[in-house]
């Protein structure tokens, strides 16, 4: 087996994801304020309105382009870099994004083109209609990728083929409605609406520190605010949710988030800070609040949310019990027909993919030795130190975005808050922290489900192409140069714009000069 060609598949992919998302959560916030913008002016009739729609919209196009120019990329690469995945579930995992490009890439597509290209084409309630169609297309283009994400984080709705050797479909149902997947979807994309929120709310605190186009900013700033305020909440509240299914269906992960060591008495204390030692196995300078992790995590008083140890020791059990499946399997293989293999195999079916993870160690199971199938049981825990900081950065972001919309709204509520200078300054300084936050949200999902492609059926050393190192590490050094240069062009253009401002509209209605530089040169 060669782990560095496992090794550099997983950064490959784990760099073009993160390269990807960078540009996905403004889309998913920005469409649904350019629909509030364009709603407000097709009932006011006020042109500012209109004008804060096509400037706000401006940035959002610059950011669409590059986003799909990020994603295409990244969904080859199952085929190139994944192709035993592929072959192993994609009857499951192509059905979500098939309907992804035909439904929703489809239609945001077009109706970005009519955004653009129909003001003076289409009246006001026509071209309000693109807008929220393009809205809710990029939206559906979210749930059917986080449909097929989810369904790798808790596979449902299928069965595996010992005559084809592949994962079969069941259920779509079962996979469309994955609580792990919606969970993910309303929680993912609350978070796009922060960043939007944030984005528009920074950039129209620059305005008005520089003391330009008030009115336009005021009236971004007042929206930013509402709309910020509203998904600040949402992710908190949605964020939790999510949580709970993480520790229904996936033990490992919360228990490597939390830092549990050891299962304890419930319900579970929630760890507010500490400093995993992983040699010890307990958290220094530990500071909890009882009982809450197990009012969230299991929404019970008297469930036990597992400890590292203990979960290491019950996947022990099913690695040996996969074993036995992974024997029969192969025996089952040669003589298809044998009712005895047949029935040996179904016995121990549901622990297959744990037996799996042997292969990474022997190549025959039948030769794995205690030492190894210990090492393959710790290697269903996750580093706890990665996952337990990056969830509480996230989190800690999480209410301070919160506390930041909180505030601004309150003092758009009383109409003061362009003498705030303090709030305009964290809001301006806080526009890049919702990407911080949202690409630690996925650092948790996707490194919190290893050693897992698909959690607990496919072991990730198992999925790969048969590719050498070498074009893995060129292909993974074009992506890094290539989707730098698109990130770079990305913001070189969106601060070229935001520092025109509505003036680059060309309406001759605004100005790059601020209100009192203006008024030197009438005098």
């Amino acid at each position: 087996m060669n782990e560095t060609l496992i090794d550099l598949s997983r950064l490959q992919f784990a760099v073009t994801a993160l390269y990807h998302f960078l540009f996905v959560p403004l889309t998913l916030g920005m469409v649904w304020m350019l629909v509030i913008m364009e709603s407000t002016f097709v009932i006011t009739g006020k042109e500012i309105y209109r004008d804060m729609t096509r400037f706000w919209g401006k940035l959002f196009g610059i950011n669409f382009a590059l986003g799909v120019t990020t994603g295409i990329t990244m969904e080859f690469q199952f085929g190139t870099n994944w192709a035993y995945y592929s072959h192993y579930v994609g009857d499951i995992f192509g059905a979500p994004l098939a309907i992804e490009g035909l439904m929703a890439f489809f239609l945001e597509s077009t109706f970005i083109g009519l955004f653009f290209f129909g003001w003076d084409r289409l009246s006001r309630a026509k071209h309000l209609m693109v807008t929220i169609l393009m809205a809710i297309g990029s939206n559906l283009s979210a749930l059917w990728i986080l449909i097929a994400n989810g369904w790798m984080q808790n596979p449902v709705g299928a069965h595996f083929n010992y005559q084809t050797m592949r994962m079969e479909m069941s259920s779509m149902w079962d996979i469309m409605f994955n609580p792990v997947a919606q969970a993910k979807f309303v929680h993912t994309v609350s978070a796009g609406y922060v960043t939007a929120a944030c984005f528009v709310l920074g950039i129209s605190s620059w305005y008005i520190l520089k003391g330009r186009d008030l009115p336009f900013a005021r009236r971004s700033f007042r929206i930013a605010a509402a709309f910020g305020f509203a998904s600040a909440l949402s992710v908190i509240v949605l964020g939790d949710e999510s949580g709970y299914t993480v520790a229904e269906s996936q033990h490992a992960k919360i228990a490597t988030i939390e830092g549990i060591w050891h299962t304890e008495d419930a319900p579970a204390g929630l760890t507010l800070f500490g400093i995993p030692d992983k040699q010890a196995q307990t958290n220094h300078y530990e500071i909890k609040i009882p009982y809450l992790l197990g009012l969230i995590g299991t929404r019970s008083v008297d469930k036990p949310i597992p400890g590292i140890s203990e979960i290491i020791a019950r996947n022990r059990a099913r690695i040996v019990n996969g074993r036995e499946a992974v024997i029969a399997l192969e025996a089952l293989r040669k003589s298809p027909q044998d009712p005895a293999l047949r029935a040996a195999f179904e016995k121990h079916e549901a622990d297959l993919g744990f037996g799996l993870l042997l292969k990474k160690y022997v190549a025959d199971v039948r030769q794995a030795t205690p030492a190894m199938i210990d090492q393959a049981a710790q290697s269903t825990i996750p580093e706890v130190a990665p996952m337990f900081w990056s969830f509480r950065v996230m989190v800690g972001l999480g209410f301070s975005f919160l506390a930041l919309f909180t505030l601004a709204f309150w003092f758009s509520l009383k109409n003061s808050f362009a003498e705030r200078r303090w709030l305009l300054k964290w809001a301006l300084w806080w526009i890049p922290m919702p990407w911080i936050a949202a690409e630690l949200g996925w650092v948790v999902a996707e490194y919190g489900r290893q050693p897992w492609t698909v959690y607990g059926l496919l072991p990730t050393h198992l999925s790969t192409s048969s590719l050498t190192a070498a074009s893995v590490a060129a292909s993974l050094t074009g992506f890094v140069l290539f989707y730098t240069g698109l990130l770079v062009a990305e913001m070189y253009l969106m601060v070229k714009y935001a520092r025109l401002g509505p003036a680059s509209l060309g309406t001759g209605r605004y100005h790059n000069e601020s209100a009192p530089q203006l008024a030197a040169k009438e005098a």
